[in-house]
């Protein structure tokens, strides 16, 4: 059960030995938002995640998303994958803003959006994904202080809330397919689900 200094979505969480600290793994679909010291870790393959922070408090998240692989126009409003990233946006805005974070002071760094996939019927998922994101940045004002988008490799991405600290590993040498089989699972369920309600950004 969350407490009052983080809220969450199914992630995992593990001690991280290599940097000594207390880690939350983000998976396709899920946020992670914290007041904690600890660090937030994703890999990413087609999918964007953006990490948002409160400047001075240091109040922070990640979340893990995708554009649904739709015959409807990514780019219009009114279409399934602009209101499904809109709403991943908005509930991790939403969350670190519930456990501290002033709205003034978010700013945003974001990454993925590799051209790892294929067999998709929207062309180059990445890409939209990357220019969602930066879309939707741009018309929250919130601003982007740090991206590493597109390319053909998938990516680790370690955050540290606190301190606002990123470290990208860029994954050249993947000897299995667990990054795109998992896209594709979530590409799958995300087809078969809609977005239930709406989220009100507050603050």
């Amino acid at each position: 059960m969350a407490e009052n200094y983080e809220e969450v979505l199914a992630p995992t969480i593990y001690f991280d030995k290599n940097f000594q600290s207390q880690a939350a793994k983000i998976l396709p679909g899920e946020y992670y938002a914290t007041s904690r010291d600890m660090l937030l870790v994703t890999v990413l393959g087609s999918c964007v995640a953006a990490c948002i922070r409160d400047r001075q408090t240091g109040v922070g998240g990640m979340n893990h998303f995708m554009l649904p692989d739709s015959n409807q126009d990514a780019d219009t409003m009114l279409g399934l994958p602009t209101r499904y990233g809109t709403y991943a946006m908005e509930v991790l805005i939403n969350q670190v803003m519930k456990i501290g974070a002033k709205r003034s002071n978010l700013e945003a760094k974001i990454f993925g959006g590799g051209n790892v996939l294929r067999g998709f019927t929207i062309a180059n998922i990445g890409q939209k994904n990357a220019s969602f994101v930066k879309e939707f940045l741009a018309r929250e004002k919130i601003p982007i202080v740090a991206e590493d988008l597109l390319d053909i490799y998938p990516r680790k991405v370690y955050f540290f809330p606190q301190t606002g600290r990123v470290l990208v590993k860029k994954l050249k040498s993947v000897h299995n397919n667990t990054i795109v089989d998992r896209e594709k699972d979530y590409s799958s369920r995300l087809r078969q689900s809609k977005v239930e309600g709406d989220v009100e950004l507050f603050g």
